[in-house]
């Protein structure tokens, strides 16, 4: 797994200040372990780069892309195979997508969730009286909370999504 910088960094802090409109939607549905029960984190930083989300639990990188993004499509490319070298997986949206078809970008989400194997595990629970640990396994960590609202439709192609 690859290492995380200590947060908050003052970069990081500026990028979750100034989030895009794509940004804050897309956020409002993965905080506080609204999708799946799964914990996500945001402007994240991993090597030299500031990962826009990041679900540690399932090494599962999300990446919202702007206008500017069709002009650097190299410099993503890069960027991805950076953080696929440090075993971790990047979904790309653009944010047109995120702003007109939220329920289909959650839906693709939770499925590569769902596809990828647990990365993280809990350190072993300590007992009370010096008794010897115990596993932290059938705790719940991973356990998928039933999604409430419409059933998410897959977003419109548009040459971005998976990748």
């Amino acid at each position: 797994m690859p290492q995380f910088r200590p947060r908050p960094t003052k970069r990081d802090q500026d990028l979750r200040n100034n989030a895009t409109d794509a940004e804050r939607r897309l956020w409002s549905h993965l905080r506080l372990r609204r999708l799946g029960g799964f914990k996500f984190t945001r402007q994240m930083s991993v090597g030299p780069f500031v990962c826009d989300f990041l679900c540690r639990e399932r090494g599962l990188v999300i990446e919202l892309d702007g206008g500017q993004h069709a002009e650097q499509v190299g410099q993503d490319a890069r960027r991805t195979t950076f953080l696929e070298k440090r075993g971790l997986s990047v979904l790309r949206f653009w944010n047109n997508d995120v702003l007109q078809n939220t329920n289909g970008v959650l839906q693709v989400i939770l499925s590569r969730l769902e596809e990828l194997p647990a990365k993280f595990t809990r350190p072993p629970l300590p007992l009370a009286g010096g008794e010897e640990a115990r596993s932290a396994e059938g705790v719940g960590l991973f356990e998928n909370i039933p999604h409430d609202g419409p059933t998410p439709q897959p977003p419109p192609a548009s040459g971005r999504g998976l990748q």
